[in-house]
């Protein structure tokens, strides 16, 4: 429990830890690149959405994008491992 307890404080430092210290970056990605093209096109064009949250730099961005991916992957990879484990129980069962 100690152990487990441990690796997800360390885990969250991880994240967070670059949030703390990145204040401004000028790494552009994809978004900025479709805004931009989007202003050559269409120069009159207002978006009808703001964003909730702009982070501070795109390594931030990216790096929040990492953490979701990874989520996910965690989440997807321990249903497929309760239902395989379902599965085995049964087998032996039978």
């Amino acid at each position: 429990m100690k152990r487990s307890l441990f690796l997800l404080v360390f885990a969250v430092l991880l994240v967070v830890a670059p949030l703390l210290f990145i204040h401004h970056s000028d790494f552009g990605g994809t978004d900025d690149q479709a805004e931009k093209t989007i202003q050559v096109i269409a120069p009159h064009y207002k978006p009808w959405a703001q964003t909730i949250f702009e982070p501070p730099g795109g390594e931030v961005e990216t790096l929040l994008f990492s953490v979701q991916a990874a989520v996910g992957a965690g989440i997807i990879g321990y249903i497929i491992g309760v239902y395989k484990g379902r599965a085995n129980q049964r087998d032996e069962a039978k």
